[in-house]
């Protein structure tokens, strides 16, 4: 994976809100229409397509539209840029706390201890 993958800025753009990470976490629980999801949120229509937006254009959500309604359901794919990032950023840190465990614990073994 690229060192500054422009997928993962759109990705964490839209988990950057509190607003796209609640329609998310509604979104988990099965899709819904754009009403719906809009009902708990006190802001203009406009404004709520706009997080839509944001979240499709992540990969987050797909849409699709029956007649007048337009519906939203949660694309679980959409986060595996972000998981395998993060996997690699545990993998990395691990391996430098272990490093410096090894450090500390081998400088401990050297220091005699005032008794």
């Amino acid at each position: 994976m690229a060192k500054h993958d422009p997928s993962l800025d759109h990705l964490f753009t839209a988990l950057g809100d509190p607003t796209r990470r609640a329609i998310l976490t509604r979104l988990a629980e099965g899709p819904a229409s754009v009403s719906k999801l809009a009902a708990p949120f006190d802001m203009a229509l406009p404004s709520f397509m706009g997080h839509l937006g944001k979240l499709e254009a992540a990969g987050l959500i797909e849409t699709s539209k029956a007649g007048r309604v337009r519906s939203c359901a949660l694309n679980p794919q959409g986060f595996a840029p972000a998981i395998d990032w993060l996997d690699a950023q545990r993998a990395l840190w691990a391996g430098r706390l272990d490093r410096l465990d090894a450090l500390v614990l081998g400088l401990a073994r050297q220091t005699p201890t005032d008794t």
